[in-house]
Order: structure tokens, then C-alpha cells, then sequence
């Protein structure tokens, strides 16, 4: 087994017996660790990642945990070296399972926020790239100065967005004001919620993991879970509103908050990401 066996042992005083390779995810390697008394645990691991990079996610974690509302795992050891978590047992989700999960995600973002961006002010991460969280007087001026426009300037240095496409963009900034719909309240969200970030339990309860959590707008978590298809949405969103009605012309501003996940995929990945983010950005204006 190891030495990830080794230092799990260490950090939670338990006996590890077996070990499993878990499949997904291209940032970090995880494992299952089956302990002596039954139970198990997922660790995560990354070569040579920042000191801060798992104490990070754990502090998102118990963030988001504060909450009567989405399940999140447990941290059982956060070190500079790897995280250790529950473990979640996972199923297909019923439309009963994704009904309470809209409810109990409408429940963690009314949990709120002290403001736009991160408690502690400070920044995070968004895959491998660092995060700015530095809080902000208002969410447009968040969105445009913390999260479109550093990826923007990343994907360009990076050669992964055209010229025309970055000034697409660069209209959204200009505009965003008028675009980002009525003032709400800093809700407490996820950041970073596609649809691989929530787990199906087979305890009936949806589960979140892997968060970039900060103080946003509740749209940005919903419009994250469109663009790469989370199983049972339209339950999930009609559940949701149900529980928390969202502001008219909400559906008319998903190409607004997808626009960041876009943009931090050109960056990361190229392809046709870039164009994409264009794209979402010319139906707005």
C-alpha cells in the first residue's frame, strides 16, 4: 500500500487494510483507504502542489458545512502534503434525491456571506490556476475584476483566445452593470459547482465536493451545473425555485455567469473554449 497509506495512518490513528484507485479527476490522484473499523475515506494527493492548495479546499469545505443545507464530506486531515475526506457512497439519482438536492442548495447559498469573495480575503484555486478572492464592494464589480477579466488575461498571454473573441469579452466588462439583473445579498456558494462537484449518495442526498467556495451570486453555482449537463436538472432547478425564487430574466443570464468556467477553460485546455466564451458573450450584449 504505500506510503499514501503510511501517512493516512499517521494523520488519522487508524489502521489502513486496503487501498483502491479512484477513476476521474486530471489534478490530483485519489484513493480509497479502507480503515480497520469498517469505515473508509477518500485522500487526495498532487505532486509538488502549494502549501496552501488542500488547506484551501478544506476551509471551503467546512465553509459550505456551516450550512443546514447540501451534504458535504467530512475533513478528516488537511495538510500541505494531501486531504483526507469520508467517504460518499455513490448512486444514480432518483427525482426524489435531485428534488432535495435543489432544496438543500437553496438552503447553503440563503446561508450567505459576510461579502463578494472570501472571508479571509484570501485567493484560492480553480483547477491548478490561482483564484482571486479579495472581496469587492458589489457582485459585478467581483465578476469582472476577480473572475473575467484574470482569465481573460490569462487566455490571451496563453494564445488560447482570438482577438475578436477577447473583445467580445471586454463588452460583457464594459456593460456588466446593466447586465448582471436586480442587487442580491452575497450568497454562500460552492464556485466551481459543474456537475463532475456533486456526488450522488446512495443515502439519498446529493453531495458537494472539490469547492473554489466564496461569498457570489447564487446564479453562478445554478449556471455551472447547466453547462456540462448534472443528471436530473430541470428536477433539481424547478426544486430550487420552489424553495428560492430567483430573479425574473435569471435563464436570460446563464451565458453571464458561465462566462468565467469558459474562459478558465481556455486557459487550461485551449481547444475551442475561447470561442465558446465569445459566444456565451455575444448573446448578452
Amino acid at each position: 500500500m504505500g506510503t499514501i497509506a503510511n501517512r493516512a495512518e499517521t494523520l488519522l490513528g487508524a489502521t489502513v487494510v486496503a487501498t483502491t484507485p479512484v477513476a476521474g479527476g486530471d489534478i490530483c490522484t485519489s484513493t480509497r483507504l479502507r480503515l480497520s473499523d469498517g469505515s473508509s475515506a477518500l485522500v487526495k494527493t498532487r505532486p509538488h502542489a502549494p502549501d496552501d492548495f488542500f488547506t484551501t479546499e478544506a476551509e471551503g469545505l467546512r465553509w459550505l458545512a456551516e450550512t443546514p443545507g447540501a451534504a458535504v464530506p467530512e475533513v478528516l486531515a488537511a495538510e500541505p502534503d494531501c486531504l483526507i475526506l469520508s467517504w460518499v457512497d455513490t448512486a444514480r439519482p432518483s427525482v426524489d434525491v435531485a428534488e432535495r438536492f435543489g432544496r438543500q442548495l437553496a438552503a447553503t447559498h440563503r446561508a450567505g456571506a459576510p461579502g463578494f469573495g472570501t472571508v479571509s480575503g484570501r485567493d484560492g484555486y480553480i483547477g491548478t490556476l490561482p483564484l482571486p478572492n479579495r472581496p469587492a464592494p458589489s457582485w459585478p464589480e467581483f465578476f469582472a475584476t476577480r473572475r473575467i477579466l484574470p482569465y481573460l488575461k490569462l487566455a490571451w498571454d496563453r494564445g488560447n483566445i482570438a482577438p475578436e473573441d477577447a473583445a467580445a469579452v471586454e463588452g460583457v466588462v464594459r456593460r456588466i452593470v446593466d447586465l448582471a439583473g436586480p442587487a442580491e445579498p452575497p450568497a454562500r456558494i460552492h464556485g466551481d459547482l459543474w456537475s463532475g462537484n456533486v456526488l450522488w449518495g446512495q443515502d439519498g442526498r446529493g453531495w458537494l465536493v472539490d469547492p473554489a467556495a466564496h461569498g457570489g451570486h447564487r446564479e453562478s453555482d445554478l449556471a455551472l451545473l447547466a453547462l456540462f449537463g448534472l443528471p436530473q436538472l430541470p428536477r433539481v432547478l424547478d426544486a430550487y425555485t420552489e424553495e428560492a425564487p430567483l430573479a425574473d430574466g435569471w435563464e436570460e443570464r446563464v451565458p453571464l455567469h458561465q462566462l468565467f468556467p469558459l474562459l478558465v477553460h481556455a486557459c487550461l485546455f485551449g481547444g475551442g473554449y475561447g470561442a465558446r466564451a465569445a459566444e456565451a458573450a455575444r448573446s448578452l450584449v
